[in-house]
């Protein structure tokens, strides 16, 4: 009884300091002829032949299609099959597994308990989660047994390194270092997601004991450092962490269809996540993770880092409030001045020559990557998911770009960097 009532007491404090109402009041997203927000009908036609092309020569199953300019969706089409061995055919609302897409928004929840004064975002972790005081690096490690020895790290991590993947954590079963893989698996980690009874918190705190690939700061490795955070959200917040984005920011942006755990009414929407084996596509089977793993299983383990699933529509919708400098519908979701640091390098020069920098949340083009074409703006932002799918927005056009698939194992697939070269040349003001 006295757990429900610290419950019902958290979700009334989240409720009284939900999203405030802004001065600035910015229309939800909506459809609008692409020719009033300055793009070419006939320009924009050529994705369609892409994505036709695209399955037709088996690169693809399917995909959705959305662009959207000055506030207004000018395109929003869906292509090819959810699932083929059914035969159901792809429509423009079905829901796809987003994975690591998820980290931008766990971004923008730490950065909305940022903005409440609750942390510094150079604290060390462990100011909050103590078991990751005293972090090791790797030193050596036995493959026969995998035993390993550790010496200790010269930096604590940081809430900032958990953010921009310089932490030194891994990620598992995909981690870049075989070594990193054993030592994952033997521990008992969760990747990416599961339908296995457990909790981040309980995931989280194995982590921590574990060695971390190198100092705290010195280098980018792409990691579980957003699935910590989850579980440093539900610290912070009192209460779980699917509960706080369904009130702090999926029902005030109206993202109605972007959860870890699709609702009885919503499961049938899920695209299938298919591989080509011969020359058919067939649904990919049980590896590490469970494919249905969003409508099935214990509904317990939230990944910050990969466990949402959701719409072109509700992701464009997130894009949109970024766009708009932290506001849709009126409500303010972040300051101008939070969005703006978001926005900027945090990382140095870790990606040199690579056209882009790497935030709070999302991989951004910089200067020399406007120069190289075809990617968008200085300042474009933008990421992808596990599951194949990707997106885009640039501040300066004003462009969203979402293209939705869900497919495993493909390697003739070009349709993510031809949908974004597609978009641009599409702009005709």
């Amino acid at each position: 009884m006295r757990s429900l009532l610290t419950l019902l007491l958290a979700v009334l404090t989240l409720t009284a300091v939900a999203q405030t109402r802004s001065i600035k009041n910015s229309p939800p997203l909506s459809e609008g002829p692409a020719n009033l927000a300055g793009m070419s009908i006939e320009r924009l036609a050529r994705i369609d032949k892409m994505c036709q092309q695209a399955i037709e020569d088996g690169d693809i199953p399917g995909a959705v299609a959305l662009v959207a300019r000055n506030g207004k969706i000018v395109y929003h089409k869906a292509f090819g099959m959810a699932d083929n061995e059914s035969g159901r055919d792809l429509k423009r609302d079905d829901i796809f597994r987003i994975a690591s897409q998820s980290k931008a928004i766990t971004a923008t929840a730490v950065m909305m308990l940022w903005e409440e004064g609750k942390f510094r975002l150079d604290d060390p972790i462990s100011k909050y989660i103590p078991e990751f005081e005293n972090e090791q690096l790797l030193d050596s490690l036995i493959e026969s047994d995998t035993t390993y020895t550790t010496k200790p790290a010269k930096n604590k991590i940081t809430i900032r390194h958990l953010l921009t993947h310089t932490s030194g954590v891994g990620y598992g079963v995909i981690d870049g270092d075989a070594r990193f893989k054993k030592i994952y698996h033997k521990a008992g980690i969760t990747d990416l997601f599961t339908t296995e009874n457990i909790t981040i918190e309980e995931s989280v705190k194995k982590l921590a004991k574990l060695p971390l690939h190198h100092n705290p700061g010195e280098k980018f490795t792409y990691s579980e450092g957003l699935d910590i955070l989850g579980y440093f959200i539900e610290i912070m917040s009192g209460m779980p962490f699917d509960k706080f984005l369904r009130a702090r920011l999926f029902d005030p942006l109206g993202m109605d269809d972007t959860w870890f755990y699709l609702p009885k009414g919503k499961a049938d929407r899920l695209v299938t996540v298919q591989e080509m084996e011969g020359k058919q596509w067939r649904r990919y089977p049980v590896t590490f993770y469970d494919p249905d793993y969003p409508v099935k299983g214990a509904r317990k383990f939230f990944s910050g880092g990969a466990g949402l699933s959701s719409t072109a529509k509700d992701y464009a919708t997130f894009l949109q409030m970024y766009l708009n400098g932290g506001e849709l519908n009126g409500i303010r979701i972040l300051s101008r001045t939070t969005v703006q640091a978001i926005m900027s390098n945090q990382i140095d020069d870790l990606w040199a020559g690579s056209g882009k920098d790497y935030g709070i949340a999302f991989g951004i083009v910089n200067q020399e990557g406007q120069a190289m074409g075809g990617i968008g703006s200085e300042g474009t932002f933008d990421w992808g998911g596990y599951f194949n799918t990707q997106y885009f927005a640039d501040p300066k056009e004003k462009i969203i770009g979402i293209l939705m698939k869900q497919t495993r194992g493909t390697t003739s697939d070009n349709t993510g960097w031809m949908f974004r070269q597609l978009v641009f040349q599409a702009v005709d003001d």
